[in-house]
């Protein structure tokens, strides 16, 4: 059970990287508005992550959309972002545009947009809460889902509360150090999502 927690917690860790979202957050908040930021940006991505945890399926009926092609395509989605953040391109690739991140500096609260959507809660964190609720086929896996969602949501708050010394702590090359290698765990995700799914969709 616990290894379970800790793999699901790591895939959405990973991918919602709230490191990078801390050091964004520094940019565009006052120190003294770090705390309410942090609190509202964390409560807007655990109820994000909840209801495309209990929802995302059934869209994806709706649309008659199956498992295997989200799989496969959410592979491919990750490995994009992994690349991206291992060669170092951007903190943040594809969760934010820089129109939406200049917008962000003239707005008092920033905490629900852009921080929290889509910062935070991009499209590739949508498509591994999908994958991951999918293969929750019981009442025993939703809750072991439902504890890594809230020990996540956990580690983005303390992430972002404690930025300043992150930030100080980790300096410019920390900061892109340990994007790099958030990105090679993101990356190895990515292939397990794309096997699989090519794998269930050929066996179809």
């Amino acid at each position: 059970m616990i290894k379970e927690i800790l793999f699901d917690t790591v895939s959405l860790i990973t991918i919602l990287n709230p490191i990078a979202a801390a050091a964004i957050m520094l940019s565009l908040v006052k120190y003294s508005d770090i705390s309410d930021v942090s609190k509202k940006a964390t409560f807007t991505v655990f109820v994000s992550l909840l209801v495309t945890m209990f929802l995302g399926g059934i869209i994806l009926k709706i649309f008659g959309i199956n498992i295997p092609s989200i799989k496969a395509i959410g592979g491919v989605v990750l490995l994009i972002i992994a690349l991206n953040m291992v060669q170092g391109k951007e903190i943040a690739p594809t969760n934010s545009t820089e129109e939406e991140h200049e917008a962000a500096s003239e707005k008092n609260d920033i905490a629900i947009i852009p921080l929290a959507i889509p910062i935070l809660f991009g499209p590739g964190v949508i498509t591994t809460i999908i994958i991951l609720s999918e293969k929750s086929k019981n009442l025993y896996d939703k809750i072991i889902l439902f504890a890594a969602v809230l020990l996540a949501s956990g580690i983005v708050y303390l992430t972002l509360r404690n930025a300043a010394f992150i930030s100080k702590f980790l300096g410019v090359n920390g900061l892109k150090i340990t994007t790099r290698i958030m990105g090679l765990v993101i990356g190895a995700i990515a292939f397990l999502f794309l096997v699989g799914g090519v794998k269930a969709l050929w066996m179809s």
